[in-house]
Formats: structure tokens, sequence, C-alpha cells
């Protein structure tokens, strides 16, 4: 009937009261977070406790070292937390089939809605993206590219949810779209004109036509994956920033 009692370590709960500071704004970002000392007085446990509490916050990334030593509150961006969440995505052998399903979905609504809401700075960084890529002949660098060009587009729409969504999988698709150069050179031009075609919308403001030709450039990648002989039942390699 009854089970035994598991009492939550001491250093979790100061840990969880930390984290909830910071969330609910009682620590903003760029503030000192109190000294060690402070804490374990303010919380009535000894330092070492204290440490490994802090240790646990700055893990998650919401604190960050400076000026030595010290800790600051910190407001991880998208960069920050989208590694985290492709790692744990590799993890679960996600498949490039899932990856493709979830795309088809976040991609077009991330062009529509930048269609709407891009700003020029928006724009000029997709057009500069666009320039770099059609001198590129290199196809790593091509597949950095790409990623970044999707990323700038998920930016633009100003959504931060979707931006948080939608990058740990944009970071996943660079291993494959390597092998998909490596295997057909022609799929290069085709990706810099579907590219070419999505900014043209953008910059006219055309919501429907930025979304039908992402629809589309995502069909054609899943397309050239067939072609190139890949299997999209089998688990994601990791991205060349994960590779130790």
């Amino acid at each position: 009937m009854f089970h035994r009692l598991n009492a939550e370590p001491a250093y979790k709960a100061v840990s969880a009261q930390i984290e909830r500071a910071i969330l609910d704004g009682s620590l903003s970002p760029g503030s000192a977070l109190p000294t060690e000392q402070d804490l374990s007085e303010r919380f009535g446990v000894h330092r070492s406790t204290v440490r490994e509490a802090i240790r646990r916050v700055e893990q998650e990334g919401l604190l960050q070292r400076r000026e030595g030593r010290r800790l600051f509150v910190y407001l991880p961006g998208v960069q920050d937390l989208a590694p985290r969440a492709t790692r744990l995505l590799m993890l679960q052998q996600t498949t490039f089939q899932e990856l493709c399903e979830l795309a088809v979905s976040l991609e077009p609504l991330a062009a529509r809605l930048a269609a709407q809401r891009a700003t020029p700075q928006d724009l000029q960084q997709l057009q500069d993206n666009l320039n770099t890529a059609a001198e590129t002949t290199d196809d790593a660098a091509q597949v950095r590219l790409d990623v970044e060009f999707h990323a700038l587009v998920g930016r633009a729409s100003h959504n931060r949810a979707l931006m948080l969504a939608r990058e740990p999988v944009g970071l996943l698709y660079s291993p494959t779209l390597l092998q998909i150069f490596a295997r057909l050179p022609q799929a290069r031009a085709r990706n810099l004109a579907a590219h070419r075609h999505i900014v043209d919308a953008l910059a006219r403001r055309d919501a429907d036509a930025a979304a039908e030709w992402t629809h589309k450039h995502l069909v054609d990648f899943q397309r050239g994956f067939a072609l190139a002989g890949l299997d999209m039942a089998t688990p994601i390699a990791a991205p060349d920033s994960q590779r130790q």
C-alpha cells in the first residue's frame, strides 16, 4: 500500500528555484547571479549544494561565465538550443522520412510568414546568401549556405516558436544534401533556382507563392533523395558541426 518516499535532493530544489527566478524575470538577462555565499545563506544550505545547483542551471544554458568566474543570467537563442534538440533527434534514431513529414509543414509556413513580415535587412541577408551560393563551387560550402538560407527564411518569419521548431530539423538536412550533391551534380543548380524563386516571392510579399515554391523545393529534395539511392527509413546522420 505504501511506498518509500524519495526526497528531492536539495541541489535540485535550489536549481529549480534559480531557474524559476530566471524564467519569471526576477533575475533578468544580463544580471549577475548572487554569489555562492549569498545563495547559501538565502536557501539555508551548504555552499557545495549551491555549487551543484548552479552547475545544473549553467548546463541548461541559462547562465554564462564572464569577467573571470562571475556568472550572469543568459537568454539562450535559437542557435544555442537547436544543437541540443538535434542531438536528441539523433539519439531517438529519427529517420529522414520523419524529418520530411515535419519540414513539409514547417518550411512553407515559415516562408508564408516571412513574405508578410520580412524586414529589408532580412531580404538583404537572403539575397547575400544567394549571391554567395551562386559563386560557390564547393559542395560543403553549398550545403552550409543551404542550411543558412532556410534558417534566414525562418528568422524572417519573426515567429520565435516556429524558429525554434524548425532550426534543429534544418541542421539535420546537411549530411543528406551533401550526399545528393555528390551523386547528382544537377541538384546544385535546381537547389539554387528554387532559392531564387523563394526570395523573389518574399520580395514581392507574395505569401502564397513563397509557400508554394518552398513546398515544391521540399518535394524536389525528396525526389533527389530517391534518385541518389538513399533510404528514407535510415536514421539521420550527424551534421559536421556535431561530429567528433
